[in-house]
């Protein structure tokens, strides 16, 4: 994606560039929202997918949560925690039409390109009542189906006009769904959760290099640009890596395994440690991940792991904000990547000394999603200048 330039692409529809800005605000709000689910620990609140105990909303009446916890009398209804669990999965299949809308968009000038999005987005639509219906082997091969379809225009067409990423992140959509789905079903699996994270910001990612390469006149042109740009893409690496131990630590409950101490763990530099344990992706299906089940060692090795990378995270943020601050035109680019991981770095801190406060944890993510959003953003907007 980052190697087209500007003036190879076109915008295939006049507002094309402010859906593509819709989507960026929306699924913001989708992953900041189901991380306060996620930490307000109402991930599990509504036992079956996609309906809240049978239902599109959930159950507010007395007779209505009574029938559901003779349904599901696993999991009783938590008036509280379901309507959060059910109102993020509608604002998620918001954003997945506003999705659709630019595929579509981005299509239609193709030969049969319309057909092409729509008939695999039927496909995964049409897997979703076969879901409810029990039969699974269907469902799957209909889902699959559909983003075969998706992934293979996504690979046949070129990106001038928008086309491949749109498809591309209509597919990655499809694939967030199904990881929500998993969240459930599999009972908070530590990799499905992580998984469903990465899934999340790889969405506002592609939609916010959209939304920059289709507005006019964005570009940042710069003498390093090029320099600034292979940084800007290791930093890309580096953040969505610390990212996904992020995940890995709260999917794990070892957020707090280091208990309120920092810069020690339990009062100690290197307390007692089970790195073996800790990062064992797959244990098997079946089991309720809800709490965690990894003893104090494992939890501190996750713990510790992602304390440390979060040094060299921040070295080389820190060398890029250095360097963007001191290239022409580019300082405010620089401080509001060095003010951000700053304040990020504070919010780690704060969750361990502060014990997990919701607000903190929540702005934590957050703050890992701007830090990206700065990062995809230089590698949409920095352009050498052109020969004269």
């Amino acid at each position: 994606m980052s190697a087209l330039r500007p003036s190879s692409m076109t915008s295939p529809h006049k507002h094309f560039h402010r859906i593509a800005w819709l989507a960026v605000g929306l699924a913001l709000c989708v992953i900041i929202f189901g991380a306060f689910v996620r930490l307000s620990n109402a991930g599990l609140s509504c036992p079956d997918w996609p309906t809240c105990y049978g239902k599109a909303t959930w159950p507010t009446q007395a007779e209505e949560i009574a029938t559901a916890n003779a349904a599901f009398p696993e999991r009783a209804v938590e008036t509280r925690k379901a309507p959060l669990e059910q109102f993020h999965r509608h604002i998620a299949a918001l954003l997945g039409v506003l999705v659709l809308s630019l595929a579509a968009l981005a299509a239609r000038h193709r030969r049969h390109g319309l057909p092409w999005v729509l008939s695999g987005s039927a496909l995964v639509a049409a897997s979703i009542p076969a879901y409810t219906g029990a039969h699974y082997v269907l469902s799957s091969a209909l889902a699959g189906a559909g983003l075969a379809l998706l992934f293979a225009a996504a690979v046949r067409w070129s990106n001038r006009d928008f086309a491949r990423v749109s498809a591309l992140t209509l597919g990655v959509i499809v694939i967030q769904a199904m990881l929500g789905m998993w969240t459930v079903t599999w009972l908070l699996k530590p990799i499905v959760v992580m998984a469903h994270l990465m899934g999340g910001l790889t969405m506002l990612s592609l939609l916010l290099w959209i939304a920059w390469r289709s507005t006019p006149n964005t570009a940042l042109i710069a003498g390093n640009a090029g320099q600034l740009r292979r940084l800007s893409l290791i930093g890309l690496v580096l953040v969505a890596l610390q990212i996904a131990l992020g995940g890995w630590t709260s999917a794990n409950y070892a957020a707090l395994a280091c208990g309120t101490h920092f810069p020690t763990c339990s009062g100690q530099w290197w307390p007692q440690t089970d790195f073996r344990e800790a990062f064992v992706l797959w244990r098997g299906i079946g089991v309720d991940f809800e709490g965690g089940v990894l003893d104090g060692p494992a939890r501190a090795a996750i713990q510790l792991t992602h304390r440390l990378f979060a040094l060299l995270v921040a070295g080389h943020l820190g060398v890029l904000a250095w360097r963007l601050m001191r290239s022409p035109g580019l300082l405010a680019w620089g401080v509001a990547l060095l003010i951000a991981l700053l304040a990020q770095i504070g919010l780690g801190i704060g969750n361990v000394l502060l014990g997990l406060p919701l607000v903190v944890a929540t702005l934590h993510t957050a703050g890992a999603a701007l830090l990206l959003a700065i990062l995809v953003t230089l590698l949409a907007r920095l352009r050498p200048p052109q020969p004269i």
